[in-house]
């Protein structure tokens, strides 16, 4: 008996490695979300509904989804050609330009903010430039989407670019040999190996998009229902020591950020299903 459960786990130190493992978690994860979910339960259910259901909130909800799903969606296609570029082409300085997309990983998100405020802001390099044609960057909407595309970018580029260099290019070669297109070589060899990468890339986009604070704040302006975003909100009840309402919106951003990614990782797995069993 004991020889089967020696062969049954060839791992050693199971038992101890997941019990440190659900100890570290609870500890960092679920035992601070549960402590956010508990204070919101403090609300009766007519208090939580007008607390997330307020205009101030509505508004913070549409901008911030909405903000980071188009950016998390254009990242994801600019991504994937910033990485082929890097991994199939050759060129003066590529290894710099590789380094940099890392910056967003380092640099502070403050500083990230305030570099993006100088830049689009009224006086700025480029708001200046936009605003002679009538485009305001700084303190719109518009300025939480370039945050967003900043700080979402490295996520699909670092996801993709090992799965590009793992690539094949015999198949592609097989595939022009036969008289497939470009078009053809792409839409059926490359793109179905690399789609699931691109979701997963899109994926963390998208939660690091909706949970961003530091570098949309100075672009952002935080002008209530025109661009200011759920977790300014929340800190903005927490600063008014209104923590059940602070408890109550951080627990609906966590809910509809749950659903999100589950619903993005099961239309993941049903496709891989679909092309497996085609």
């Amino acid at each position: 008996m004991a020889i089967l459960l020696r062969r049954g786990n060839p791992l050693p130190g199971f038992v101890p490695a997941t019990s440190l493992t659900l100890i570290y978690l609870s500890l960092l994860v679920l035992i601070p979300l549960a402590a956010v979910v508990l204070r919101a339960a403090g609300l009766s259910g007519a208090e939580f509904w007008r607390v997330i259901t307020s205009p101030e909130a509505m508004a913070s909800y549409r901008l911030t989804f909405g903000a980071a799903f188009t950016a998390a969606a254009l990242n994801a296609v600019f991504g994937f050609i910033v990485a082929w570029v890097l991994v199939r082409y050759s060129f003066p300085l590529r290894r710099v330009l590789d380094a940099l997309i890392d910056l967003p990983f380092a640099l502070p998100t403050a500083v990230a903010g305030i570099a993006l405020a100088a830049l689009y802001g009224s006086n700025g390099w480029f708001g200046k430039s936009l605003a002679m044609l009538g485009i305001q960057v700084a303190y719109t909407p518009v300025g939480v989407f370039i945050a967003l595309i900043f700080v979402g970018l490295p996520f699909v580029v670092r996801t993709v670019q090992p799965v590009i260099q793992e690539l094949e290019t015999e198949q592609e070669e097989a595939a022009g040999s036969l008289g497939g297109t470009r078009w053809q070589v792409f839409r059926r060899v490359i793109l179905p190996a690399l789609w699931p990468a691109v979701v997963t890339g899109f994926t963390l986009a998208l939660a690091r998009g909706i949970g961003e604070y530091g570098s949309v704040i100075f672009i952002a302006g935080n002008v209530p229902g025109v661009s200011q975003i759920t977790p300014f909100v929340i800190f903005t009840r927490l600063e008014e020591f209104d923590y059940p309402a602070a408890s109550a919106i951080a627990v609906t951003l966590l809910a509809i950020s749950l659903l999100l990614l589950l619903t993005i990782n099961g239309l993941q797995q049903w496709r891989a299903r679909r092309e497996g069993r085609g």
